[in-house]
Order: structure tokens, then sequence, then C-alpha cells
């Protein structure tokens, strides 16, 4: 099955853009997802079981290296990539 993910991460510290990056650029060690990011939110596109196990490593890893943060997702089934769906 495939699912669509959208995050917004709110670090909860006064300088957190670097924490943003490193969450957005650790989604994108990860070849088998496809990620999109904006000014608003990452959108990640992958296999429901495999998006879930790198989401809860990635988000794990976040809060180990840089602290409290919040994460605001929302999930849909299927794959919603822009590249891949006609609108």
């Amino acid at each position: 099955m495939k699912l669509s993910v959208e995050i917004s991460m709110y670090p909860l510290k006064d300088e957190y853009i670097p924490s943003i990056q490193a969450f957005i650029d650790r989604l994108n060690l990860h070849p088998e997802l496809r990620v999109i990011t904006n000014t608003m939110s990452t959108q990640v596109f992958g296999d429901y079981d495999l998006l879930m196990d790198i989401l809860k490593q990635e988000i794990g890893t976040a809060y180990e290296k840089h602290g409290r943060a919040i994460f605001v997702c929302k999930f849909i089934q299927g794959d919603l990539d822009p590249a891949t769906t006609d609108v």
C-alpha cells in the first residue's frame, strides 16, 4: 500500500531552522522515498510500512539530536505525489 504524508516540524527553541533542515536532509537520505519540501511543510511519498518505519526512526533521531519539537503530520492512503498523479 502507498502512503502520502505531509509533515511540519516546529522545534521548541530559538534557532529552529538548522533542526528543520537536518530532519529534511535525513529524510532525503532514503532513496526509496520521494520528498518534496516547500516553505510550509515537507511531503513524503512511499510504501506504507517503509515510510512509517523511516518516520519513526527519523523523528526519534530529531528528538535525540535537537531536543523538543512538535511534529504535525497528515496521512492519506495512496500516492499523491504531484509528479505521478493527474489532477
